[in-house]
């Protein structure tokens, strides 16, 4: 998979591309990350990419000009004519749509990605119209610029790609992952799971040596052996912390009535 960067610092990412997972996937030619300087595509000695808006306000904007050459140099398809099962053009925006797990699982399907990272006040509003096929944003609120944007977006798709995590399962069994299936209660090896699917929701709550720290122990079933009881013990976790920390997910979550009055037992008590 490639990721081509367009961008007006491509420094940024010399660090960020040098440390754990990303490093070990770009060094094994499972992904490559290209950087583009903006500034290479202006054609005045002062290497504009940026300009007043129109009818006035705070800030400058990004020129479309810079971008549409750079992009275009990289050989992607035209916007008219481009294949989305293989390629994509984003733009990194304040503006754009959240940023998911679903969207970088959609993501590590594609063959290349070309991500802008916008800067200043804003970029130029025909560059979304006549470029790029999705505005992307990674959270409620504002970055100097998009560089931090795209290094998260490449993090958290390159290693959903096959072969860059240690396990295959690693990437399911943790927060946002897939949806469990009753077949993925024994491993391939026959062996009854002890994990279980976070079907979106969060993940469940991790324990280490040692057993017991300042005071507090892990919980008893987790050392009992018993790889059914810890499953549910381990979905049950996951369903409190997803109510106590994000209960948005739980809306049009995949529940079994038994979970679904599990957590009407903890709102309940939570207000009482």
């Amino acid at each position: 998979m490639r990721f081509d960067l367009v961008t007006l610092f491509p420094g940024f990412f010399e660090s960020t591309l040098r440390y754990g997972i990303l490093e070990r996937a770009l060094r094994s030619d499972l992904a490559s990350v290209q950087t583009h300087d903006l500034r290479n595509w202006t054609h005045d000695r002062h290497r504009t990419v940026d300009d007043r808006p129109f009818g006035g306000g705070e800030g400058m904007v990004l020129k479309p000009q810079p971008i549409f050459e750079c992009v275009e140099s990289l050989g992607v398809s035209p916007k008219s004519s481009r294949d989305l099962t293989r390629e994509s053009v984003i733009l990194l925006s304040a503006q754009g749509k959240r940023f998911t797990q679903s969207t970088a699982r959609r993501l590590a399907a594609l063959s290349r990605v070309v991500l802008i990272c916008g800067r200043y006040e804003g970029v130029d509003e025909r560059v979304s119209q006549l470029l790029c096929d999705d505005e992307l944003s990674i959270g409620d609120f504002v970055l100097s610029g998009g560089e931090l944007g795209a290094a998260v977006v490449i993090d958290a798709t390159v290693r959903l790609l096959p072969g860059v995590l240690g396990h295959e399962d690693s990437s399911r069994y943790e927060s946002f992952g897939l949806g469990y299936e009753a077949s993925a209660e024994l491993t391939p090896d026959g062996v009854p799971r002890s994990t279980h699917g976070a079907g979106g929701l969060l993940d469940y709550p991790h324990y280490t040596r040692p057993a017991e720290f300042r005071g507090v122990s892990v919980p008893e079933i987790l050392s009992g052996g018993d790889h059914s009881a810890i499953r549910r013990w381990r979905r049950q976790a996951a369903l409190a912390k997803t109510l106590a920390n994000r209960p948005d997910l739980l809306d049009g979550a995949s529940l079994s009535d038994d979970e679904r009055e599990f957590l009407a037992d903890l709102e309940a008590g939570s207000r009482s």
